[in-house]
Order: structure tokens, then sequence, then C-alpha cells
């Protein structure tokens, strides 16, 4: 069959798959869009149809697909979208911008918490955060891999405590003690 013969056979197809539709959407409107996905669809994967089969039965199970796939699009973008007046201060967090001073005041804290540590802990680590595997840091800084591992975590535990306010869990508000 060649793709003109298939496409005239699709489109006259089309006011049985509007009924169809019909069944799924219950909306007019809503059922001309599903009928004309479903005929692209159909006419775009014309090399997909075997000849003999149902083609009134594979343009149905397209349409079905079709629907079911863009109603779980639907209920995806819904639940992450929020479409009430009444924004829940719970999702502000998801909404509202970020506050880039916030961010400098943190990169700060971190840089000053980073110089505090002494070279054998500050040198592993910051090679460890850039990438470096744990034997290439012990082969660079000439020394056993067990002191790399060592350190580096010594230099965590000396950054985690130093950044405490920072820690997960936190009401996201930093206490500043003088």
């Amino acid at each position: 069959m060649t793709r003109i013969e298939f496409n005239t056979l699709v489109l006259r197809q089309s006011s049985s798959l509007k009924l169809y539709a019909l069944h799924f959407t219950k909306d007019s409107d809503d059922a001309n869009d599903l009928v004309q996905d479903t005929l692209l669809k159909a006419i775009t994967y014309y090399n997909k149809f075997k000849e003999g089969t149902n083609l009134k039965g594979w343009l149905y199970t397209i349409m079905k697909n079709t629907f079911i796939n863009n109603y779980r699009r639907l209920v995806k973008v819904n639940n992450i979208v929020t479409q009430s007046d009444d924004i829940l201060p719970a999702n502000l967090l998801y909404s509202a911008a970020s506050n880039s001073a916030e961010g400098k005041f943190v990169l700060e804290d971190v840089n000053k918490a980073l110089s505090n540590l002494s070279g054998e802990y500050y040198t592993p680590f910051t090679m460890y955060f850039e990438g470096y595997k744990y034997h290439e840091i012990a082969e660079e800084l000439n020394i056993p891999i067990g002191t790399v591992k060592t350190r580096i975590h010594v230099a965590r535990k000396l950054l985690k405590s130093q950044l405490k306010d920072y820690a997960a869990g936190r009401t996201g508000k930093v206490v500043y003690e003088d």
C-alpha cells in the first residue's frame, strides 16, 4: 500500500474517530484535538503499520494511548503548578526568588572556614573537592592514602563544626553571634 492510499484510508476513519474521542473527552473541541493528534501520529508512523492489520483498531489504540499520555501530562502539570490565587506559605519556597546577598554571606562564611584550616587539611580537602581521587592526592602530596582519607575526614568535621548554623534542618535563618 502506498503512502497516499494509506493516508486516504486513515482520513476516512475521522468521523468514527470523532465519536470515539467524544467517549474520552466529553467535549467537542477536545475531541477534535484528540482526533487531529491521532491522525497526525498515524500518518507520521505510517511505516509502523503492518498491512493486513485492522486499521480502525490500530487508530483506536493510537487515540487511547494519546489520550492517556495527555491526561498523565495534565495531571503532572496540575500537581506542579499552583493554579490558585491563595498561595500557601509552604509553596512560596518553590516560587520565591532567592536572595543573592544571602548567598554572598554564605560564601564568605565558607571561605572563612576554609581559610581557618591548616595546610595539612586544607590542601587534601580542596583537591578532593576539585575532583581528585584519593590515590591521586596521595601521589601528589607524597603521603599514604590512609593519611589522605583521614585528613579529608578531619577537614569535613572541622568545617561542619564551623558552619553548623547552615546544617540541614534549620529554619533557614542564620543567627550570627559576636
